[in-house]
């Protein structure tokens, strides 16, 4: 039995307040949906700048079939935005746990628009460690973000391997965590900083000009549309499967290895995938999948801006410190996701 396994065990014969913020979007409503399974009461916070309602409907409703009853009791949803102080303080009473995932994602959507990406993220994230502080919950784990190794090249990526950042949105994940660290020296103050690697999974939201590769690449599929790849498709990534991500989080807020805390931890598998190989697998199951499906070729055209051409990181630090065992690879995440995508084949997700 694995660390995680016994921390479900635990869990579900123990409740525990927990916040998300973000609790909308792609990763918060699966932390949503895992932590009602696990007999935990559930705080979530959104101002639905980038979540969707129907995210933390289907997060409720999944979990509640999966448990075999009713357990919406257990979740409190306040609508309001961690940029405002007073609505952090009212998230964070009473709180065991903080799940900080509220953020304004996208490289790209921070070269257009760097102002309100440091107003959410820089001001916004200020405002929750205050508020986490204030309210003295046990733990503050925080989604950081591989963009933080900026220009550095070196593979596999290791956690004090930092570069210099190559977009507005890096910049405001490397503050985060100079911030969390500040915290810790000066307030005593419990954080764990999660640095993602592309993670992937059901709910995952495939519309807007931000979307993330592996959900708009689905839809384009499934509806026929034309699928555009950034540069020669060699540009490869380490994608990591949501369970992975939900596992860690947890094995993070509940942790007592005292070496773990006030630290980040890559989130990803120690693989790379190129954007070539990345297209051949969601073709070859979709086709699979749908009746009616044929192949067709991908558009190749320039190379994106702010973007590092290979990422790949060690997670010899997770492993050791958290226990963290991604359960899967990314051709199992793929059968998963891709069948979820199937069945949900709609415009808004």
């Amino acid at each position: 039995m694995t660390k995680y396994d016994q921390l479900q065990e635990y869990l579900i014969n123990n409740q525990s307040k927990w916040l998300v913020t973000g609790v909308a979007g792609f990763i918060g409503s699966n932390l949503l949906e895992k932590l009602l399974i696990l007999n935990q009461k559930v705080i979530g916070l959104d101002n639905f700048e980038n979540g969707f309602q129907d995210n933390i409907d289907h997060a409720i409703e999944d979990a509640n079939n999966i448990v075999g009853k009713d357990i919406s009791n257990n979740f409190k949803f306040i609508n309001g935005d961690i940029k405002d102080l007073n609505d952090c303080n009212k998230a964070c009473d009473g709180v065991d746990y903080v799940l900080h995932q509220a953020a304004i994602g996208s490289v790209p959507r921070s070269i257009e628009d760097p102002i309100n990406t440091n107003s959410a993220n820089i001001d916004g994230f200020l405002n929750m460690l205050l508020a986490g502080r204030d309210a003295n919950v046990k733990r503050f784990v925080y989604a950081a973000s591989s963009s933080s190794y900026g220009d550095n090249t070196d593979l596999p990526k290791i956690e004090h391997m930092t570069g210099n950042p190559l977009s507005p949105y890096a910049v405001t994940k490397l503050v985060n965590e100079l911030y969390a660290d500040v915290f810790a020296k000066n307030y005593n103050f419990k954080t764990i900083g999660l640095r993602y690697f592309n993670i992937f999974g059901k709910r995952q939201d495939p519309n807007g000009a931000y979307a993330a590769v592996i959900p708009k690449w689905v839809d384009s599929i499934l509806n026929k549309k034309d699928v555009y790849i950034n540069g020669d498709g060699k540009t490869s990534r380490d994608f990591c499967y949501i369970d992975n991500a939900v596992q860690i989080n947890l094995l993070a807020a509940t942790t007592q290895n005292e070496e773990a805390l006030n630290e980040v931890y890559n989130v990803a598998l120690n693989d790379r995938t190129s954007l070539n190989e990345l297209y051949q697998m969601i073709e070859d199951r979709l086709v699979q999948s749908v009746q009616g499906l044929e192949k067709k070729k991908p558009i190749y055209r320039e190379f994106r801006s702010g973007d590092v051409r290979h990422s790949q990181a060690s997670i010899e630090k997770a492993q050791e410190l958290l226990d963290y065992q991604p359960k899967y690879r990314i051709s199992e995440g793929m059968d998963k996701v891709i069948d979820w995508y199937v069945n949900n084949n709609k415009s808004k997700q």
